[in-house]
């Protein structure tokens, strides 16, 4: 034994040791330390985890709407009495601002559920009534046992944005976090517990994703599978469960532009595309990374934007004051400086930023962090105005017109999402409708509405989570036709 605390598997309502016994080491990005072990599951580990779901299932599904929902309900609320718990295990795991998990993740976890939990009392299906012949009416049945991996950056925000629409579908769930980020979703089982969800109708299950992800995405006893992460990833994911047809959903990467045009309001849309920049270092899939911006502006808005981006505070995610947080791993934080080392070899000029730093924080001096910097004098078509970095660099590009910020912002082989920032809202419109991204947001930026679809086009993926859309993916119709003759 180790004598680090242990993160075990969830499974059949217990936390247990995985099957082999094999271990992962679990990094704080904040001191570059290990602080724990988590679960390095196998395929016996699946196996329980299935023949757990599956006995769970008629039971789950029977339970009716409203049962289902009273269990996602009383989720949220140990959720909301372990806020700072959670926030904390959050923090540790990702090196994201502590006051970040705390304000906006952890609270998102109990939104998503409550959510999710009216959406299965509300959740209908059609009616299409053929005169005196007869009427048509669609079942939506549950698959049974669905399959959720999840990503690290968000880790139990995005878990429970998949698992909560499987389980208020009646599904039983087995889920799979990031082995990077696993703490929260063990707390959560101790949630579930304590609620005293039935046991079998979540499983949770931790370890490498060429491992018991692989495994997970393979097993044919789940019939459908919702993934976040990269899109290298995704693609695999995809060629391997296509001879199977099993039902899949990919929430991929995403290489986002930020159009700012010469009307916008100027402080306000500095602030915003700020946020949208840099939020959780820049580790999020819908982050604007490309910053377009009409030429008149471009000298005015870069300098401010230089400005605020270098006031930024990168220390101890502990600390209050704090902005920027630590990058999730050694490995991360080496792609990200090797991605600025290319901008630089690119003829791209870094205005600002771009390089490890020691915060004071003694507890720090080991930990993963990088200023957050911003390029400009990047071609449009070069490696890193093309290619998702994933952390907090972003680049400027000048616009000259509206159908040239257009052209600019689809010249990138992902369409997630897109942020438009100007008064005249003719043309956010206008460029709202042209802009191929599953996503826009005009004068905002992630702003969220539950009830709406998530998700991109081109390589940022396939399907839509969210709202009914989600309920619609964990379900499969079935149409039957009555004949009144």
């Amino acid at each position: 034994m180790s004598g680090l605390p242990e993160i075990r598997n969830y499974i059949d309502g217990r936390l247990q040791a995985p099957a082999g016994d094999q271990w992962l080491d679990v990094y704080e990005p904040a001191t570059g330390h290990v602080y724990g072990r988590v679960a390095d599951s196998n395929e016996v580990d699946l196996e329980q985890a299935v023949a757990a779901a599956r006995q769970a299932q008629p039971a789950w599904r029977t339970a009716g709407a409203e049962a289902r929902a009273g269990w996602l309900n009383a989720l949220a609320t140990e959720v909301e009495n372990r806020i700072e718990t959670l926030a904390q295990a959050e923090s540790r795991d990702t090196g994201k601002p502590l006051a970040l998990a705390r304000s906006m993740d952890i609270p998102r976890v109990a939104a998503n559920l409550r959510f999710f939990a009216a959406a299965a009392t509300q959740f209908a299906s059609e009616a299409h009534p053929m005169g005196d012949a007869g009427v048509n009416f669609t079942l939506r049945e549950p698959h049974g046992v669905v399959g959720c991996i999840s990503p690290w950056n968000l880790p139990l925000y995005l878990m429970t944005w998949k698992i909560a629409p499987a389980l208020a579908a009646g599904n039983c769930v087995i889920a799979k976090p990031s082995e990077l980020a696993p703490a929260s979703a063990s707390l959560f089982a101790e949630i579930c517990i304590a609620a005293g969800l039935p046991p079998g109708v979540l499983n949770i299950l931790h370890g490498h994703g060429p491992g018991i992800g692989q495994a997970i995405v393979e097993a044919p006893a789940i019939r459908a599978l919702s993934f976040t992460g990269g899109t290298r990833t995704g693609a695999r994911i995809a060629t391997t469960v296509a001879p199977s047809f099993k039902k899949l959903s990919l929430e991929l990467g995403g290489k986002n532009p930020s159009i700012v045009f010469a009307d916008c309001d100027f402080e306000r849309t500095i602030e915003g595309v700020l946020r949208a920049a840099f939020a959780n270092q820049g580790q999020v899939c819908m982050c604007g990374s490309r910053i377009l911006v009409e030429r008149s502006l471009y000298a005015r808005f870069r300098d401010a934007l230089v400005a605020r981006t270098g006031a930024l505070e990168v220390g101890d995610p502990l600390a209050p004051q704090t902005d920027q947080g630590a990058l999730i791993s050694a490995a991360h934080r080496d792609k990200v400086l090797g991605y600025l080392d290319l901008a630089r070899q690119e003829g791209g000029r870094v205005l600002c930023g771009g390089e490890a730093v020691r915060p004071d924080a003694a507890r720090c001096r080991d930990g993963w962090f990088v200023s957050p910097a911003l390029i400009e004098d990047l071609a449009p078509a070069c490696r890193s105005n093309q290619e998702e970095i994933f952390g907090p660099v972003a680049t400027l590009l000048p616009f000259d017109d509206e159908d040239d910020a257009v052209a600019l912002a689809n010249d990138v082989p992902y369409g997630l999402a897109a942020s438009v920032w100007g008064r005249d809202i003719g043309r956010c419109h206008r460029v709202a409708a042209r802009v191929e991204a599953g996503m826009v947001w005009v004068n905002c930026w992630m702003v969220r509405d539950l009830r709406t679809p998530l998700g991109g086009t081109k390589h940022s993926g396939v399907g839509r989570e969210g709202g009914f859309e989600a309920m619609r993916f964990f379900t499969e119709p079935k149409n039957v036709c009555v004949s009144y003759e």
